[in-house]
């Protein structure tokens, strides 16, 4: 038997602090890069092997998260992946080279998307409708914190104790997410809804995933508008220390303004939840995003001569996240709606598609673009483009396909 659904007040923490994991696992050691760096003497460009590393293992391991999520239960799941994730924190923390660093983000990498998934997930199994949107854009405002607490608590840490702190540190917040889990936390899976594990019929559920082209479209559209914010979120290093000149204790000045803009954008969300439908909501998102790509390039070419503002080039970026954060409720539910069987597994398609793209932007693009400031507006103006003109498409195919101009699942109600 499933437990009853609880009041939003008492699942919006749990499923943000689920969320919260990522973002700290990614923000909170950007400010160590140069320590790590000079005590394993590597180039800093090679700590990028460690974030890309990351992110490629969580974005695959979402694939199996959700399915077994789907089997076993959203809570037995993230139990044992919470536990795994704080093991491979105090590997990393006892690392003794950039290999040994390595294999520790791997096992960080393979546990942590199981709180994205099954977070996500959870939310639409116990809300419907408008009420879920609202639900999901008050999980974005408090999830929206980590990105901006993170690299604060990191570089604090990593001025007060060194950088072995920071993984410490994450160890410990694994801990407190599974004393949160085992209290707080519903299971929303009975037996009448299981779903089987075997290898075919999941090959056979994503094989079906992968050529939904609507279910695709809406994942492809917020995987792309990710990425482009996600571009400056691991390039942070190179804008803040090197090109403009501050300190590893400064990245607040990055990261407030940027979760600035996400918290006002799951406001927006929020409140378009009651006056408006999911198509218009994240077409606005888009479009509010879309002047922000125009700006920061706009501004970029302004200073590309002179000596750059940190407040010019981070303010774009957070009207970019509140564009960002508008759209994201919307996009996150519609896509879920198409697979209401197996939201687990819908739900970790869109996490591997998110993380596999974050994953090749820092892998291949970061060290190209960061070079110049201008480089990096001109890749987020791409990455911006093509999801705009997914988004048209998909805009343009949707009534074809049986879906009326109220939205996408009863968003609105």
């Amino acid at each position: 038997m499933t437990a009853p659904a609880p009041r939003a007040l008492l699942i919006v923490p749990v499923v943000a602090s689920l969320l919260m994991l990522a973002p700290f696992t990614v923000d909170a050691y950007l400010p160590s890069f140069p320590s790590i760096a000079a005590d394993f003497r590597v180039e800093e460009a090679a700590m990028q092997d460690t974030l890309s590393i990351y992110l490629w293992f969580f974005g695959s391991m979402m694939l199996v998260h959700g399915p077994l999520s789907d089997t076993f239960g959203r809570k037995r799941t993230v139990l044992i992946a919470l536990t795994v994730y704080a093991l491979a924190s105090v590997a990393a923390a006892l690392a003794h080279n950039l290999s040994d660093l390595i294999y520790a983000r791997i096992g960080q990498g393979i546990a942590a998307g199981a709180g994205v998934v099954i977070g996500r997930a959870l939310v639409r199994d116990l809300f419907q409708g408008a009420v879920a949107q609202r639900v999901m854009s008050n999980v974005t405002l408090v999830f929206a914190v980590a990105p901006a607490i993170a690299p604060i608590i990191g570089g604090a840490l990593e001025v007060a104790f060194g950088w072995r702190s920071v993984f410490w540190f994450l160890a410990g917040f694994a801990v407190l997410l599974i004393l949160g889990v085992l209290r707080f936390m519903p299971e929303t899976i009975g037996a009448h809804n299981r779903q089987p594990l075997a290898l075919g019929f999941v090959l056979k559920s994503y094989g079906r995933a992968l050529i939904h082209g609507p279910f695709i479209g809406l994942t492809l559209i917020f995987a792309l508008l990710f990425a482009g914010l996600f571009l400056y979120i691991a390039a942070a290093p190179a804008v803040l220390i090197g090109h403009l000149g501050q300190a590893p204790t400064d990245f607040w000045k990055f990261f407030v303004p940027l979760v600035t803009g996400l918290i006002l954008g799951s406001r927006v969300s929020n409140w378009l939840s009651r006056r408006a439908t999911a198509l218009r909501t994240v077409t606005w998102g888009l479009a509010f995003s879309g002047l922000a790509v125009a700006y920061n390039l706009a501004q970029s070419l302004w200073f590309m001569s002179g000596t750059e503002s940190i407040w010019w080039t981070v303010s774009p970026i957070a009207l970019y996240a509140m564009g960002l954060a508008t759209a994201m409720p919307a996009l996150n539910l519609m896509a879920l709606d198409y697979i209401p069987a197996q939201r687990g597994l819908a739900s970790a398609m869109q996490g591997f598609m998110q993380m596999a793209l974050a994953g090749l932007v820092s892998a291949f693009v970061v060290a190209r673009l960061s070079a110049h400031l201008t480089w990096l507006a001109a890749g987020m103006l791409c990455l911006w483009g093509v999801a705009a003109l997914i988004w048209v498409l998909w805009v343009y195919r949707a009534p074809r396909l049986g879906f009326a101009s109220e939205g996408v699942g009863g968003l609105r109600q």
